[in-house]
């Protein structure tokens, strides 16, 4: 009997993979042919049989497999391969598969590692549009809002100037100087009007008490 199978398989996380299997007996193929698989953990243990073929398929009583093994053999033509269904990460491992048909009942044992990968994140066109317009939507917008904002205030009336009380603005000091020299220039006046009364009286007085000593 001779045995064989690929040495490696690789199949991402949640799809279906075949664990192909194939035979040559030195006898014609009876009902009497049988098909045992076994799974070794890649992370260690011995091997445990989880499916069986004899005329039928057995049901998988191993939790791991149970209802994710499909029989798609054809032991007269020499096929007794397996399919796995919803591949996971703790499927990683060694399967191997042996065949026996009575007389022929030595032979060879294949295997087959088998390594999941994790599923990878895919973007098709359509996501990365939809992607594109709700990440530089929203900035263009604010963008647009900004520039107008920008804008108007550029092109509105010059805000009012506040002064302090005390200061003083430009052309506002000639006009604060000429009024200070009025204010004084009236002051000297009004002194000087002052002082020419007073002489004018003395003057008065004199004359008067001349007269009087005239007389």
């Amino acid at each position: 009997m001779s045995v064989w199978s690929p040495a490696e398989v690789s199949v991402v996380s949640g799809s279906a993979v075949s664990l192909s299997c194939s035979f040559s007996s030195s006898s014609r193929v009876t009902s009497l042919m049988s098909v045992d698989w076994k799974f070794k953990p890649q992370s260690g243990g011995p091997a445990k049989l989880f499916f069986h073929f004899s005329s039928v398929a057995y049901p998988v009583e191993d939790e791991r497999f149970r209802g994710r093994v499909k029989w798609t053999g054809s032991p007269s033509g020499g096929d007794a391969s397996i399919q796995l269904l919803n591949a996971t990460q703790n499927d990683n491992g060694t399967f191997s598969c042996s065949v026996r048909n009575p007389p022929d009942i030595q032979g060879n044992t294949a295997q087959t590692v088998l390594t999941v990968t994790p599923k990878r994140v895919s973007l098709t066109l359509t996501d990365v549009g939809v992607l594109l317009v709700c990440v530089v939507g929203p900035s263009a917008v604010v963008t647009l809002l900004l520039l107008s904002r920008i804008c108007c205030c550029s092109e509105g009336p010059p805000a009012l100037q506040h002064h302090s009380p005390i200061e003083v603005i430009a052309g506002e000091e000639y006009f604060y100087t000429q009024t200070q020299h009025k204010h004084s220039a009236c002051c000297c006046y009004f002194k000087d009007s002052e002082y020419d009364e007073d002489e004018y009286m003395a003057d008065k007085l004199h004359e008067h008490t001349i007269t009087e000593s005239q007389c």
